[in-house]
């Protein structure tokens, strides 16, 4: 009686944690489909591509200001938080992407200053959780990832004071590179480097936050050396990453592989295209989209296989459709930033084949999930029978 009463304990316990956890997962997939939808809204805004506006003009209008911020610091800043809260597996972590996720729900209603501000609260809550994280494990990849969230902090504190793009993208953009070379430090640390390997990354990413600091103040300066940071990392990663020899594998090990040796290539365009632009030449949507796109799309295409098991609990049954919605971005970056400088039209035409590849891929996932599920299912009646 007393096991039986145990049991039944033990199994409304099971319930109701799991009841939580669906509502939990609705509440940041609220938070991350708004930030999307509206960080992609205002993008295609910008560049004239007509859209039906569900609100008014002035909510448009608020939604093409803050576009940058809508994909950086809500959608990504909000998916990258999730993932490290459910690496650390404390709920408190939490705190920081349901901030962030907030934040950007304030900046869609028009709410800046609300928005900036929680911004600048996850970013900090993001801090203490990767400062956990080193406290757990001192290692070369945990202290950047931690370097990398201060350059968040800073970034949102200056968007918050109302600093313009020159001074808070190095920032922002810092933040996600360097949590992404993190990562992929993680994944080969147990590969045989050259001597001096880990110096030359050090070097290539304090190049890069001085360039961040300093294109605030001498944006000429400040971006040559951002760019020139960019184009380095690029060409480090290309020679060190376990990519270069897991392209020759099979399966999803290749599939990865090809998405981040062109993630790598578009690093290496954005790093020229942004030492341009503080030249004065006209390469800003390149420098920007290359490296927001190109670059850090094409590492979330590569891992999402990987990572979205472990952070949603869904898993997914990987096939060839994968490589169409990453074709499709590279395709649709081609034409945005290498036609688009002699057309606006097929400048604005790329770049909502952008966000359609976006909306692709979100099919693709969503797919692989439910064969998955048909896959299993039937060879769990398979092996009933």
């Amino acid at each position: 009686m007393v096991n039986a009463e145990s049991l039944s304990i033990r199994g409304s316990h099971r319930a109701s944690a799991s009841r939580v956890w669906i509502f939990t997962r609705a509440v940041f997939g609220a938070l991350v489909g708004v930030s999307l939808v509206g960080g992609v809204a205002g993008g295609l805004w910008r560049l004239g591509v007509a859209l039906p506006d569900p609100l008014s003009f002035a909510w448009t209008g608020q939604v093409l200001m803050v576009h940058a911020a809508l994909m950086i610091c809500g959608f990504l800043g909000t998916v990258i938080g999730i993932e490290r809260a459910v690496a650390v597996k404390h709920r408190a972590a939490l705190l920081a992407p349901l901030a962030s996720g907030a934040g950007a729900v304030c900046l869609v209603l028009g709410q800046q200053a609300a928005g900036a501000w929680l911004g600048v609260s996850a970013a900090v809550a993001f801090l203490a959780v990767n400062a956990v994280v080193v406290r757990r494990q001192h290692a070369a990849h945990t202290l950047l990832l931690l370097v990398g969230a201060a350059a968040w902090v800073m970034g949102n504190v200056l968007f918050a004071l109302g600093h313009d793009g020159n001074a808070v993208f190095p920032w922002w953009f810092a933040f996600l590179v360097m949590t992404i070379a993190a990562e992929r430090l993680e994944m080969t640390r147990l590969m045989r480097r050259r001597p001096g390997a880990s110096t030359t990354l050090h070097a290539v990413l304090l190049l890069l936050l001085a360039g961040a600091a300093g294109s605030g103040m001498a944006p000429r300066a400040g971006g040559l050396m951002y760019g020139t940071a960019l184009v380095l990392l690029a060409a480090w990663l290309a020679t060190f990453d376990v990519a270069r020899r897991t392209v020759f594998a099979h399966g999803i090990s290749r599939y990865m592989a090809i998405c981040l040796l062109g993630g790598y290539a578009w690093l290496a365009v954005a790093g020229v295209a942004w030492a341009l632009t503080a030249l004065g030449w006209a390469a800003r949507d390149a420098a920007l989209h290359a490296l927001g796109l190109g670059f850090v799309v094409s590492m979330m295409m590569g891992h999402a296989p990987v990572v979205l098991p472990a952070i949603a609990r869904v898993k997914l049954q990987f096939g060839v459709l994968f490589y169409l919605p990453l074709a499709a971005l590279h395709l649709s970056l081609l034409m945005r930033l290498f036609l688009g400088p002699f057309s606006e039209p097929l400048r604005a035409a790329g770049a909502a084949f952008n966000a359609a590849t976006i909306g692709f891929f979100a099919a693709t996932v969503a797919g692989a999930a439910v064969a998955w599920r048909l896959h299993h299912g039937a060879l769990g009646v398979r092996k009933a029978r």
